[in-house]
């Protein structure tokens, strides 16, 4: 390989080494791509987790920090091919083959024979429509993460061990994308059957790794699948999934070739620290990403029970600038809304800009956040808490950037960075006034960028705790419609109502993924998507 460590030269400023050490090495990552080599068996990957969940369950839970460690452990009846960098292309796990009625209302899925779960019994269509009816109609004290994507399906039918039915109240362009969420691990009907809390305390699956165990703050790990459906593999020996809180930690695990990678994604001057470093022995793949910070306004505090008030929040971020400034430091990126700039259906540029908190005339906006405030009855220098996760990037570096906007427009936000389980906490049980929340997909597609917003009661994780039946019949409206075209002006009628209208939410900065990883690490590619390609089932390690 080529050899990217740094050789001054005369009058040639530092950080250019280190921008083509990126260039070279990320090119060299996509010839790398193209060659077909032979992967090689044995060896423990070990990578990078900045955070811990609240369960062990993937259906109750909305966070990397379980899939990142746990996805080895499980099968899903769809996934995302794991080697499609655009992240949309869908492929079978358990399913082996499945067919959608003319009508477009029934999806038939034939699942695969001699799959068993890691205590030796056989996974049948029993299991996964145990799995799926607890995601889609889950008991009053289950909490499930994403049912709202699913309002679509009618029933869930398992006429026979290796056939799984679902039945739709209407066509749904976006069912079977939805079916291949990362999350939805298949369980235990029998185990379902006792205890439908089972899973978020204990862990049991039918994937590529068997879980061996998890110290809690310091590690998990997993160990290879020797009766794996899929023969030959998995690749490697087993994983280890290290807890690594602390920023400069886990760039100093991978610096220091501790850890093979950190699948979340770091700072560009992380990558270049690690570039810089590492030279040859390094690859970095990157990607647009379907994540965003949010800001979260409790609908049951005052003043935010106001939208004059909610509105003024929104009004006072001048998102251009913070782009600007914000890009260089954090892994955040474009100004979007409720879709990822780029993609079929976001909004255009010019369009974006009618939005209240998108117009590029600041001081304007600034000035009727003033005059909003003022007629909501918030007095000048008005103090308010907001709540954060203790997860520093970019959770940090956002908060203080909304801290300092809002001061512009006289009012006084206490940023309270707290543990994740305690701020995911607070949020489902609405302790909070206003609080950075997030909208994190596995696929861009806006059933489920869009799913989080509909009123409490149909979605899990709606945590401004409000309801709004137009905005409930404007995601119906735009899931239904089999047209692209028609699609995007339901879309785009959603997003006025949600992010101006109403201010329901307010969006930040759009993300941008960076992975510089061992060379070593082979078989793994990035998606726009940090929840996706984490079974890893077909990585390996060439020494």
């Amino acid at each position: 390989m080529t050899d990217v460590r740094r050789r001054d030269a005369p009058g040639v400023p530092r950080h250019l080494f280190v921008l083509a050490a990126v260039s070279i090495v990320m090119l060299l990552a996509g010839r790398g791509a193209d060659a077909q080599e032979r992967p090689r068996y044995g060896g423990e990957l070990v990578y990078v987790v900045p955070t811990e969940p609240a369960s062990y369950d993937g259906h109750r839970e909305g966070t990397f920090a379980l899939v990142h460690p746990l996805a080895p452990v499980y099968s899903t009846l769809l996934r995302f091919d794991p080697t499609d960098r655009t992240g949309t292309k869908v492929v079978g796990d358990l399913a082996e083959s499945w067919t959608v009625a003319k009508d477009g209302r029934t999806y038939t899925f034939k699942i695969r024979r001699g799959v068993r779960f890691h205590d030796g019994s056989d996974l049948t269509s029993k299991d996964v429509k145990a799995s799926y009816d607890k995601i889609v109609n889950p008991p009053a004290d289950v909490i499930s993460f994403r049912k709202g994507q699913y309002t679509a399906i009618e029933a869930i039918e398992a006429p026979d061990p290796t056939t799984v039915i679902f039945r739709l109240k209407w066509p749904a362009a976006s069912l079977i994308t939805a079916l291949a969420s990362p999350f939805n691990w298949i369980y235990k009907a029998d185990i379902l059957a006792k205890d439908m809390h089972w899973y978020e305390t204990h862990v049991m699956g039918s994937g590529a790794f068997v879980f061996v165990e998890h110290v809690k703050g310091a590690y998990w790990a997993g160990k290879k699948n020797p009766s794996y459906w899929d023969k030959g593999k998995p690749y490697l020996d087993g994983y280890r999934a290290l807890v690594v809180k602390d920023g400069n930690a886990q760039v100093a695990a991978v610096r220091a070739e501790r850890a093979h990678v950190q699948f979340r994604g770091f700072t560009p001057a992380e990558r270049d620290s690690i570039v810089q470093a590492l030279g040859p022995k390094v690859t970095v793949q990157e990607s647009p990403w379907d994540c965003v910070l949010l800001v979260g306004m409790n609908h049951e505090k005052k003043p935010w029970d106001d939208k004059r008030a909610r509105r003024a929040l929104t009004l006072a971020l001048d998102r251009y600038q913070g782009s600007q400034a914000l890009s260089k430091i954090a892994i955040v990126k474009s100004v979007g809304g409720v879709q990822v700039p780029g993609t079929p259906f976001a909004t255009p540029p010019a369009e974006l800009e009618k939005l209240a908190g998108y117009s590029h005339d600041t001081a304007k906006s600034r000035a009727e956040a003033r005059r909003l405030l003022k007629e909501a009855g918030v007095p000048e220098g008005f103090a308010f808490s907001l709540k954060n996760r203790n997860v520093p990037m970019p959770y940090e570096p956002v908060a203080i950037w909304l801290v300092d906007q809002w001061r512009r427009v006289g009012l006084q936000a206490r940023h309270d960075f707290i543990e994740s389980t305690k701020w995911e906490a607070d949020l489902r049980e609405g302790n909070y006034e206003v609080a950075v929340d997030t909208q994190c997909s596995y696929a861009v597609d806006p059933d489920l960028d869009l799913y989080k917003f509909q009123s409490m009661g149909i979605s899990g994780n709606n945590y401004g705790r409000y309801v709004d039946q137009t905005l409930d019949d404007l995601y119906q409206k735009q899931s239904r419609a089999l047209d692209a075209e028609e699609r995007k002006k339901w879309v785009r009628d959603f997003e006025r109502r949600l992010l101006d209208e109403e201010a329901h939410y307010a969006y930040t900065l759009q993300w941008h993924r960076i992975i510089p990883h061992s060379a070593k690490l082979r078989g793994w590619t990035i998606t726009p998507s940090h929840f996706v390609n984490n079974q890893l089932d077909g990585v390996w390690l060439s020494e």
